[in-house]
Order: C-alpha cells, then sequence, then structure tokens
C-alpha cells in the first residue's frame, strides 16, 4: 500500500481541494469545523471507492489507471457523499449534485488521464532511444 500512498494523498487532497473551493463561492464562515462538515463525506466515500477498487482488483490494482480506478473512485466518491449528506442534513440539491460530479470527475479522473498520457510518452521516448531512433 506504500506505493500507492502519492495517489491516496492526491485523491484526497483534490476532494479536499473541491470542497475548499465550493464553501469559498459561497462565502461560507467557520473555516475550520465547516470545512470538516463538508469534506467528511465526500472523503468516507474516497475511501469506499478505493477499497472498492482495491477488493475487486487485488493484486491487478493500479491506483493511476483511468479505468477502472478513477471512474470506480468519482463514482463512490460522489454517490456515497451525496448520500452521507442527505443523511446528515446537509443540502443535496440538483444543481449541487451536479456540480459535484463534474468538478470531482475532472479532479480524480483528470490527473489520472495526464499521469497516464505523459508516462506513455515517456515509454515510447525510452523505446525509441533503446532501439537507437528518436520520435
Amino acid at each position: 500500500m506504500k506505493r500507492h500512498a502519492p495517489a491516496l494523498a492526491l485523491d484526497v487532497g483534490l476532494v479536499v481541494v473541491f470542497c475548499v473551493i465550493g464553501r469559498r463561492s459561497h462565502d461560507e464562515s467557520n473555516a475550520i469545523l465547516g470545512l470538516l462538515g463538508t469534506v467528511w463525506p465526500f472523503l468516507v466515500g474516497l475511501g469506499v471507492g478505493w477499497l472498492a477498487t482495491i477488493a475487486l482488483y487485488r493484486e491487478k490494482f493500479t491506483p493511476e489507471l483511468v479505468l477502472p480506478t478513477g471512474i470506480l473512485v468519482w463514482v463512490t466518491t460522489v454517490v456515497v457523499g451525496m448520500v452521507l449528506r442527505a443523511v446528515s442534513g446537509q443540502g443535496t440539491a440538483t444543481s449541487f449534485i451536479v456540480v459535484a460530479t463534474t468538478v470531482l470527475g475532472v479532479f480524480l479522473i483528470g490527473w489520472r488521464a495526464v499521469y497516464r498520457a505523459v508516462d506513455s510518452r515517456r515509454t515510447r521516448a525510452e523505446a525509441s532511444t533503446a532501439r537507437g531512433t528518436s520520435e
């Protein structure tokens, strides 16, 4: 699990950033406690997504993959987060669900897509160099 810590930390950081941006855009007060109240449902959802992906893919689990990891983590973060918000009396307006789904998708899938593109390009460059050719 140690080798997956950076990816998990990035996911956690992005969920926190999403919540900070949301709270800031609504000029909400009580910074730390308010943020904790906003972020916890999504962090629980993120944890469920990670655990589900690890359980489903065991030895094949790769946190940097868009599919299945990114998609499963994103959907679980949103769905579990919204359910927990609803049962804890927090808002789940349709517009918020749309914004949260979109932003968390861009964050949680986006970094994985960029990582894979850069890694693929690097791998191709290394293979080209090993063959003595250039791209």
